[in-house]
């Protein structure tokens, strides 16, 4: 019986797997190494310890509706992407309201977990900690890990001939750098495009003499702000355009996002990537095209080598006078706290039940949270995880045997071993993933069943965009708020807007429903076939 349960870092995944333990009766303690909550989003200005955080001017890539806590909306005051320091004082309000402060153990690191000698039997844990110099020993019933993705910067100088042993400027990771004025005046080259490498050239472009930003595929780069002004998430991330992802064949489906990009700018005009492209990455950047078309950013190829005070590039080209290269080139997760008998049986998600379990120990008593990446927010597919966890350490919910669960994995795994930086290993479909996970803890809405008792809301939920109140609605943990959550998830992304106010007298909102009775018919009918031949695959009317 799981009573006592330790949690490892107190991020997102740490706050939302307290606050889960405390929702089911189970005792937690939590441990995090600094002296605050908030992990990755809290912005210091030193290292501190080795620590990683977010730099100094970053903005949340996903809106506030659909990356808040199911049962707690962000403030409708807040803006739509919060900066670090809006995102930290929310998770303190979170932290405030569920009173979770009083089971964490600040400046307290956890040098080891290990399975106790009757593990077989008690799926008992021991955890000893360190605070102040002073080491601890403490027996739990379960452990939740929640230290994240972010861990170790991951530098392949091993990649990069030359730039330990000809090259005389700087080098550095992106976990070192805070803002652009130690760059001020610089040519600098950004090795690796992906949401950190963008950010970094456009801020860096203000200050520097040049910057060149290296990368070796293709990339799509897509803005924040969709048509008519609205966040992007929430106008694509829906029910509704999941469904049309499974009904259509993918080459359709991958050639209209392709359009999609385009009809932006067109992507091969400045060499980013090509609608041939077979591998590629997709990043969030508003304002990099417009550096590379004013010349501040110029886009390179894969850095061949360096000499002394140049980077030769795989096209034969070479820029000189580079001061610093700037490596935006990713993380790699590691639990050093863990026995290597533990650690040896995940080399990455990948290998764990259902992105959280490992499935060959004898007590499902550990599990891994936030160690997924999603195409929406991972802070809801993390408490998603923690409501599931905790349902299974309190026994309501079950998990099959380990045969099954290894034969789910394999199925899953793919073949081929990427590079480790690579987070699109990590990427899973952020509808898919989460609805997987609520269906397993039973708190998956069915649009077909709220079609029948409460229409508005089926029509807001399958139509509208999928926020984390959805998984609120049935269930262990329902809350009475989801509903009304979900029908004014517009009003507060528009509320702080509204500081001048313009006068306009046509009804914005009748388009929308237009859309939703004409679009229905089609919903229902492919509902109804689905519901009937189940055979014919995956339903996004099934609870």
């Amino acid at each position: 019986m799981v009573r006592r349960v330790a949690i490892i870092g107190a991020g997102v995944g740490g706050l939302a797997s307290v606050k889960c333990c405390l929702d089911e009766g189970l005792e937690p303690t939590c441990f995090e190494r600094s002296e605050d909550i908030g992990g990755l989003w809290r912005y210091t200005d030193s290292m501190d310890g080795g620590r990683v955080s977010v730099y100094r001017s970053v903005i949340t890539n996903t809106s506030k509706e659909m990356s808040c806590f199911s049962d707690f909306p962000c403030p409708e005051d807040f803006p739509c992407f919060l900066p670090h320091s809006r995102l930290l004082e929310y998770f303190r309000m979170y932290a405030q309201h569920f009173d979770l402060l009083q089971h964490i153990r600040f400046k307290t690191t956890a040098l080891s977990v290990r399975k106790r000698p009757d593990f077989a039997t008690s799926g008992q844990w021991e955890v000893v900690t360190e605070t102040d110099g002073v080491q601890e020993s403490h027996i739990f019933d379960a452990v939740m890990v929640c230290t994240g993705h972010y861990q170790e910067p991951y530098l392949p100088l091993a990649s990069f001939p030359g730039i330990d042993t000809r090259f005389k400027g700087q080098y550095l990771h992106s976990r070192e750098y805070k803002d652009e004025e130690a760059f001020r005046g610089k040519r600098v080259l950004v090795v690796g495009i992906g949401n950190t490498g963008g950010d970094l050239s456009v801020e860096l472009s203000r200050v520097a003499a040049k910057v060149f930003l290296s990368t070796r595929g293709s990339t799509w780069v897509f803005s924040r702000v969709s048509d008519h002004g609205f966040p992007f998430d929430m106008v694509s991330t829906t029910r509704f355009n999941h469904f049309l992802d499974w009904l259509l064949p993918s080459a359709l489906t991958k050639r209209i996002r392709f359009w999609k990009f385009n009809s932006w700018f067109n992507h091969m005009n400045y060499g980013l990537a090509s609608t041939k492209s077979s591998n590629f990455k997709i990043i969030i950047n508003e304002e990099l095209p417009f550096c590379l078309l004013s010349g501040t950013v110029v886009l390179k190829p894969n850095v061949k080598e360096f000499t002394e005070s140049s980077a030769v590039f795989e096209d034969g080209t070479t820029e000189e006078n580079i001061d610093v290269v700037l490596f935006a080139t990713g993380y790699i997760f590691s639990f050093p706290f863990l026995e290597e008998s533990v650690r040896s049986l995940f080399d990455d998600s990948r290998s764990l039940y259902k992105r959280i379990f490992p499935p060959q120990l004898e007590k499902p008593t550990l599990a891994i949270i936030g160690l997924v990446q999603l195409t929406g927010s991972v802070m809801v597919g993390a408490e998603m995880q923690a409501r599931w966890v905790t349902g299974i350490f309190a026994g309501w919910n079950k998990l099959p045997p380990a045969s099954r669960m290894m034969a789910d994995v394999l199925k899953k795994k793919p073949p081929v071993k990427r590079n480790p930086s690579e987070r699109e290993n990590l990427k899973m479909s952020f509808i898919s993933y989460t609805d997987e996970i609520a269906s397993c803890a039973g708190v998956k809405p069915s649009v077909l069943r709220l079609l029948l008792t409460d229409p508005r809301l089926a029509l807001a939920i399958f139509f509208g965009p999928c926020t984390p109140y959805q998984y609120r609605l049935v269930g262990r943990g329902k809350w009475s708020g989801a509903r009304d959550a979900i029908l004014t998830q517009w009003q507060r992304t528009l509320k702080p807007l509204r500081t001048r106010v313009v006068d306009d007298s046509s009804d914005s909102s009748s388009g929308w429903q237009w859309m939703c009775l004409l679009a229905l018919p089609v919903a229902l009918t492919a509902g109804f076939l689905l519901s009937k031949y189940p055979q014919l695959g995956w339903s996004p009317w099934a609870g």
